[in-house]
C-alpha cells in the first residue's frame, strides 16, 4: 500500500471504529450495504478486496475452503469462475449449498455470505472469458484443475501445446470451465469497536425483503 492509500485506511478504520455499525446508517438493503463497503475497501487501497473465502461441502459433509475471486455481485449474487472438474465445483455439484467470507482487516470489517449456488449461462462465461488475458485463457485450458502432477514439466508442457495449438487464434470457451452465481439467503457483517464490543449485523432473505437483525459478538 502506497503512504496515500495507507492514510485513507486509517481514516476508514477510525470512522468504523468510533461509529460502528447502526442501524439507521447499515440500510434495509444488504447488497447496498455491501457495495459500500466494497468501495471502502477498494478506495483504501487494500491488494484484492475482491478476494474471499469460498466454503464448501462435499457429498460425504466434508467441509472445504479456498481463496476465489468474486468477479461481480449484485441482487441476483455473487459470481466467480472456475473449472467445473475442480474440486470445488464436484462439491458444489454434489451440494450446491455454499458460504462466502470477506475480510479487510485493515478495516476491521467482515462479511459472511450464505445461500444456494447454480452455474451462470454459457453466454455469461463466454463473455466474462473473452475480458481474460490471453495467457489466463491458455491456462483454463492446460490445467486440469485439482488432479495429480508429476512435477511443474508437465503443467508447463501442457501449456506449450496448448499454445501452439490456439496459436494465431481466438481461444475458445473450454466446455469444462464457467462460472457460478451464488444466490444468498443470508448475509452477517461485522464492524470491529473498541473492548471487543463488536457490531454484527444479520440480515435474512424474506420473499424479495430482507430481515434484519443485531447478533451478540
Amino acid at each position: 500500500m502506497s503512504i496515500r492509500s495507507t492514510l485513507r485506511a486509517l481514516l476508514l478504520v477510525r470512522k468504523g471504529t468510533l461509529g460502528g455499525l447502526s442501524e439507521e446508517s447499515a440500510g434495509p438493503d444488504p447488497v447496498a450495504l455491501f457495495g459500500h463497503w466494497f468501495e471502502d475497501a477498494s478506495r483504501a487501497g487494500l491488494l484484492l478486496p475482491e478476494a474471499m473465502n469460498l466454503a464448501t461441502v462435499n457429498s460425504e459433509g466434508m467441509p472445504s475452503a479456498r481463496l476465489v475471486l468474486m468477479k461481480s455481485f449484485g441482487d441476483d449474487g455473487f459470481v466467480f469462475y472456475t473449472n467445473y472438474e475442480s474440486r470445488k465445483a464436484r462439491d458444489l455439484e454434489a451440494n450446491p449449498q455454499a458460504a462466502l467470507t470477506f475480510h479487510w482487516r485493515i478495516l476491521q470489517r467482515q462479511v459472511r455470505v450464505e445461500g444456494r449456488v447454480s452455474r451462470t449461462s454459457e453466454s455469461e462465461s463466454e463473455a466474462y472469458f473473452r475480458t481474460r488475458a490471453r495467457g489466463s485463457q491458455l491456462g483454463a485450458w492446460a490445467s486440469v484443475q485439482s488432479s495429480p502432477l508429476a512435477d511443474r514439466d508437465e503443467l508447463v508442457a501442457r501449456m506449450k501445446a496448448r499454445r501452439a495449438e490456439f496459436h494465431g487464434r481466438d481461444i475458445p470457451l473450454p466446455p469444462f470451465w464457467g462460472g457460478y452465481r451464488l444466490h444468498v439467503e443470508r448475509f452477517e457483517f461485522w464492524q470491529g469497536r473498541l473492548d471487543r464490543l463488536h457490531d454484527r449485523l444479520e440480515y435474512v432473505r424474506d420473499g424479495q425483503s430482507w430481515t434484519m437483525r443485531r447478533l451478540s459478538p
